[in-house]
């Protein structure tokens, strides 16, 4: 049965990182004033409740990972450090000025591209200079990337130094045959040595990145992979399904041959075999892709209904304005979401034109919002209950949509809510797609995303 589920299921859709996806945002973009206001009012409503998050993309990567999808700059010149994370810190002045009084940070991440590319001395700058104008909560995290051949005991203890307790390690996966076909050659031992820094530094949440579906993966590898990490014991896992989408990522994702990926069953045996090792060793999953210790602040967010999942993926709590600064980075502020110039060079540019350097977005609709809503529920809770307003006529053809799933035994469905069962997580997005209204009315004509499943 579930072979045959995963041949019917298997299908483009989008991850929900957000809703609409960025695919169906508005093709008339967003008014600058009109990102403005929705900032200034989710400030006013949210700051002194819980604070604001702010993610911060550093796109700098000596190399380049043949299965990237993200937005990032290859160099090996340094001298490009100091220039950018002034630019970023212009980009921070620009929103200090919409807000009507000092901003409370509630969390900051540092994604990439590869964060530890910048020396200790400026990643230090960067915090600061965030902070020169903006308080922590008292619950403040800062988490960041790291990749373990580039990531020295000395950026982990600035890093601690400036707050963080938490942070995340690409490992993808060990085999030397997958590693040599993605470009990204690293060594158990860094892993481990990274590993062990930041336990010894006394961080307490620590994240190792693995992917399955990658080229030339056998279930050999994958188990290998995953003792590997078990054996040093991370506080989350996140196992995420490779994206394949060489049509959108052009030359950086054609470094092997399509027929070098595994397929439908093959993938999906990848993640069950990695799941129930993970369930085996004490850790528990956490909406999709995501697994967790039960003494992990993922897990508890589970326990108390908190988790929260929004374009740096999971996590533990909601903070409804979030400000992305740097290159390529989104933002949200719960009413809409905007999107930065997705070169270094535009980006500076219009910074330093004296400009929020956005270059698309998307303002919500009131039938948006009840829509995120929903996705937002089953993404993180599994259920979600049909009193958010939804017009009857809408709501009763995502019935119709679901009935399908409800036949196979994939969730149960009622007047009252929709529950997804154990059997219909590996389904998630598709049951997501149920509700997803942009996409339905739009039908894409070309691929646009990567498989489900």
């Amino acid at each position: 049965m579930d072979s045959l589920l995963i041949q019917k299921y298997n299908i483009p859709g989008p991850r929900y990182t957000s809703y609409p996806t960025v695919p169906f945002w508005d093709k008339e973009g967003i008014e600058i004033i009109d990102w403005q206001n929705t900032v200034t009012r989710a400030f006013n409503e949210s700051n002194s409740k819980e604070g604001i998050s702010i993610y911060i993309h550093l796109p700098f990567c000596e190399s380049l990972c043949t299965f990237c999808a993200c937005h990032k700059r290859i160099t090996k010149r340094h001298e490009v450090e100091e220039p950018y994370i002034d630019t970023v810190l212009k980009e921070w002045d620009l929103y200090l000025e919409l807000f009507s009084e000092q901003p409370k940070i509630k969390d900051i991440h540092l994604g990439g591209g590869t964060p530890p590319f910048f020396s200790s001395k400026n990643l230090a700058k960067l915090i600061n200079g965030i902070f020169e104008k903006a308080v922590k909560c008292d619950d403040f995290e800062l988490s960041f990337e790291g990749h373990p051949n580039n990531t020295s005991k000395e950026q982990l203890e600035t890093l601690y130094d400036l707050g963080s307790r938490r942070n995340s390690f690409g490992v993808q996966d060990y085999d030397p045959i997958v590693q040599k076909a993605i470009n990204r050659i690293q060594s158990f031992e860094d892993v481990k040595r990274v590993h062990k820094d930041s336990l010894e530094i006394g961080y307490t949440s620590i994240s190792h990145d693995l992917v399955f579906g990658l080229p030339f993966q056998k279930a050999e590898s994958i188990r290998d992979t995953i003792e590997k990490t078990i054996a040093l014991k991370p506080h989350r896992i996140a196992y995420y399904s490779y994206a394949h989408v060489p049509w959108i990522k052009g030359v950086g994702q054609r470094g092997f041959d399509d027929n070098d990926l595994p397929k439908d069953n093959e993938k999906r045996h990848l993640y069950e075999l990695g799941k129930q090792l993970f369930f085996d060793n004490g850790y528990l999953e956490i909406g999709m892709d995501h697994f967790a210790l039960p003494s992990d602040s993922l897990y508890k967010a589970i326990e108390n209904k908190t988790l929260h999942r929004n374009f740096m993926g999971y996590t533990a709590g909601k903070s409804q304005l979030m400000i992305g600064l740097g290159m390529s980075s989104i933002s949200d502020s719960w009413y809409a979401f905007a999107q930065n110039e997705k070169t270094v060079n535009t980006y500076t540019k219009s910074i330093n034109e004296g400009r929020i350097p956005i270059f698309r977005g998307h303002l919500l609709s009131q039938q948006d919002l009840i829509i995120r809503k929903h996705i937002l529920n089953l993404m993180c809770h599994l259920e979600t209950k049909w009193n958010l307003g939804l017009d009857l006529n809408i709501k009763t053809n995502i019935m119709l949509r679901l009935r399908e799933m409800e036949a196979d035994q994939l969730l149960s469905l009622d007047s009252e809510k929709i529950v997804v069962h154990e059997r219909g997580r590996m389904f998630l997005r598709n049951i997501c797609m149920a509700f997803d209204l942009k996409l339905i009315e739009n039908k894409p004509e070309t691929r646009v995303f990567s498989m489900t499943i």
